[in-house]
């Protein structure tokens, strides 16, 4: 068990306790990680990786991280940033407004075709109450 691991360890065994946990590593942890790689002569890189249980790409990416935003680099989570609750309600909000206009789109398509009926049946009802033979 790692540094890392026992910050994160809470002795609790969920339903899924058996199977792998994904390790996530502070800022604080990742800078003192890679101070203390840095500081290390080329024979102790290894044990420092293989004791923290790290391979050489999380040291890269790391540096990555610290470079181009300091600290704040290094404490993101990786992966897709979380969206923006009021984009969240907009696009819910878009969706409905699209939904409610194709409805009404058809209510109003509905309502026409029925006037066309009306207006037809009308007029064979009118044709209807003419007797053919009075025209005799």
């Amino acid at each position: 068990m790692t540094t890392a691991d026992l910050a994160n360890d809470d002795g609790v065994m969920g339903p899924r306790g058996d199977r792998p946990k994904r390790r996530v590593f502070t800022a604080a942890y990742k800078a003192a990680i890679l101070a203390e790689y840095d500081e290390a002569e080329r024979g102790q890189r290894g044990q420092i990786l293989r004791r923290e249980g790290l391979y050489s790409s999380h040291l890269i990416e790391w540096r990555r991280a610290r470079d181009a935003g300091a600290e704040q680099g290094l404490g993101q989570q990786p992966g897709r940033p979380r969206r923006d609750p009021r984009d969240v309600q907009i696009a819910a909000l878009t969706a409905r407004t699209v939904k409610a206009e194709a409805e009404l789109a058809r209510s109003q398509a509905a309502l026409e075709i029925m006037g066309k009926v009306h207006a037809l049946l009308e007029t064979l009802s009118e044709s209807a109450d003419t007797d053919p033979r009075s025209s005799r």
